[in-house]
Order: structure tokens, then C-alpha cells, then sequence
């Protein structure tokens, strides 16, 4: 790790130019199943069971997103989600696997699980990515039930939240359960699966940033921002404050890193120290990260602050909760 103002005077003195090793180690252990965060471990073994059940791919990222979705006490992901600044819960999810299969939806109102209807985007329709009213009148012709997502807790921190009304984006609040006076959850579950062949699917989804604009739309549901699979190279998942990852097309450019070269966990680094370049003072204190996953089974993952944390499933169902490194200290 290094300090900002370090990193940024030898991005200056060195002309702006970093270079990252792309040298591959053997893979010792080979992951089968990656997500962001400590509730990632819930997720992966959700979606192990699928697979170990004979689910696809599909299936499994799919029944991995249902299980933080449906959690209450998960404020960045579905039900029991923070709202926008007008009280309303909405979601983003995307699924998409490494042919081009990819179904979005944003800002889906009063539905548990967005990555589902997603699926049904994928599945069940000429289109990609279908957003807002829409989507929720989608998700009603698709029998998915209505359900109040506004719980009592997030509305409580909602109505604490208006009493100040400020908008600070807090590194790292994603593994905080209880709400916190005038903090913002901006964050998503991301989840990446491979099979012994080597084909890969991924998911992510979230109820984005609380007490954002209402219509905001974070890098979640875009494809080739908080996800991106390509057959043959790998996939790659974002994190934190959505803004920052979408200013440059973060997953695509983590994939498009490795089909050049860079191990998973060089490409993740690497855009990274971009977003430092590029945006300097600017992301003071925020938090971005990336998890990437090769179709060999190797992982990747950086962040620009420290507190960022994954989970690995391995090829025999094992999970270990992995701390992501970090460009900055503390």
C-alpha cells in the first residue's frame, strides 16, 4: 500500500504511466465461485448447492443473488434495502453469462428479487435492459409477487437521514448491518462462476446508493461496469461507489486487461491505479473495488482503500472470507 499523496506525485513525476506485472501464478487451489463482501459466503454456498444439485451456471449466480436479496438486514441489496431520497426502495441487477447472454433491470420497485426478473429479461425477451416502470410492470407479467420493500428499520434510517440530508458516500459501510445517522450504503453484491470447463456466468445486484436522487442508476445492473464474462478470458465484478466504476467502463476494462495478458489479479490492479490517476482529489475517501475470476480458476482483487473483502468457494465447496488489497493505507 502507499500513501495518496505519494501515489499521485510518482503518477506525476513518471508522467502518469504505471505498469503492472501480468505474470501468472500456478493456480493452487482453483475457485469456483467468487463474490464481493463477507455476505458473499452466504451467496456462494447458495449457488454451490445449485451447481452441485445439476443448475447451471445461470442457476447458481441466480440462486447466490436471491440469498442477500432477501435478507432484511442487508441494507445495500433488496428487501430491507435503504431507499432513495423519497422513500422509495428501488433495484438494480444484471445476469450474464460468457456468450453474451445478459438481462438488466433498473430501478425495479416493490420486488424482492431483482436478479430473477433479470433472468426473465434475458430469458424472455428481444431486449437486454429494461429500467423503471417498466420493469416493474415487467416483473408483475412475469408473476412475480408485489412486496413492500421499505422495512421498518431502513425507513427509520431513511427519516434520520432527512434530518440533515447530506450526501457522503462512507468507505467499506457494506459489511455494517445496523443503520448508521447520515451514512450511505452504495454498494451491490457481485457474484462470479465457473464449471470444470472453464464457461463462467456472473450476477450482481443491489438497492444502490441510499437516499440517492430518485432515477439514479448506479454501475450495478451496466454491463461491462459492475460486470462483464467473456468466454475463454474471464469475468469481473465492481464494488463500492458506483459513479466512479461507470466513468470508465471498470469490469470491461478489468476483462479486456486479462484478454491482453494480465493475470486477474493484475488487471484488477490496474484499473484501479487508473481511477487514481484519473480522478485524483476527487475520490478522497471512496472506496472502489474489483474481484475478477479466470476460467482456470485464478482470482483477482484490489481496492483503492483498505476494508474490502471477498469470498472464495473452491472446486470441493470450501469458503474462505479473503481481505481484498488495497492501493492506499488507511
Amino acid at each position: 500500500m502507499t500513501t495518496r499523496r505519494g501515489f499521485l506525485g510518482g503518477m506525476a513525476a513518471a508522467g502518469g504511466v504505471a505498469t503492472v506485472a501480468g505474470a501468472a501464478a500456478p493456480v493452487r487451489d482453483p475457485a469456483m465461485i467468487v463474490s464481493t463482501w463477507d455476505f458473499g459466503a452466504a451467496a456462494n454456498a447458495a449457488a454451490f448447492a445449485k451447481l452441485k444439485a445439476g443448475g447451471s451456471l445461470i442457476d447458481a449466480v441466480e440462486a447466490g443473488g436471491m440469498v442477500p436479496e432477501a435478507d432484511p438486514t442487508n441494507h445495500s441489496v433488496g428487501y430491507g434495502g435503504y431507499p432513495d431520497r423519497d422513500g422509495h426502495v428501488t433495484l438494480d441487477a444484471v445476469i450474464m453469462d460468457d456468450r453474451g447472454g445478459v438481462g438488466a433491470v433498473a430501478a425495479l420497485e416493490d420486488t424482492v428479487h431483482a436478479i430473477s426478473v433479470a433472468r426473465a429479461v434475458m430469458e424472455k425477451t428481444p431486449h437486454t435492459f429494461i429500467v423503471g416502470e417498466g420493469a416493474t410492470r415487467f416483473a408483475r407479467d412475469q408473476g412475480f409477487p408485489k412486496v413492500d420493500l421499505l422495512t421498518p428499520e431502513a425507513e427509520k434510517a431513511w427519516r434520520d437521514w432527512l434530518k440533515t440530508a447530506q450526501y457522503k458516500p462512507e468507505a467499506n459501510i457494506e459489511n455494517r448491518r445496523m443503520p448508521r445517522g447520515g451514512a450511505l450504503d452504495h454498494d451491490t453484491i457481485g457474484l462470479l462462476a465457473r464449471d470444470a470447463s472453464g464457461r463462467m456466468a456472473g450476477a450482481c445486484t443491489t438497492s444502490g446508493m441510499a437516499f440517492k436522487m430518485r432515477g439514479r442508476v448506479g454501475d450495478s445492473p451496466q454491463v461491462g461496469s459492475g460486470l462483464y464474462v467473456e468466454a475463454g478470458v474471464g469475468g469481473a465484478t465492481s464494488t463500492g461507489l458506483g459513479e466512479e466504476v461507470t466513468r470508465i467502463a471498470g469490469t470491461a476494462r478489468v476483462v479486456a486487461s486479462m484478454r491482453a495478458g494480465l493475470s486477474p489479479q493484475a488487471a484488477c490492479e490496474e484499473v484501479v491505479r487508473h481511477i487514481a490517476r484519473l480522478r485524483g482529489d476527487a475520490i478522497k475517501g471512496v472506496q472502489v473495488g474489483f474481484l475478477a475470476l479466470s476460467p482456470q480458476g485464478e482470482v483477482g482483487a484490489f481496492c483503492l482503500l483498505p476494508g474490502f473483502t471477498y469470498a472464495v468457494t473452491d472446486m470441493a465447496g470450501r469458503t474462505v472470507v479473503k481481505k481484498g488489497a488495497s492501493l492506499f493505507a488507511a
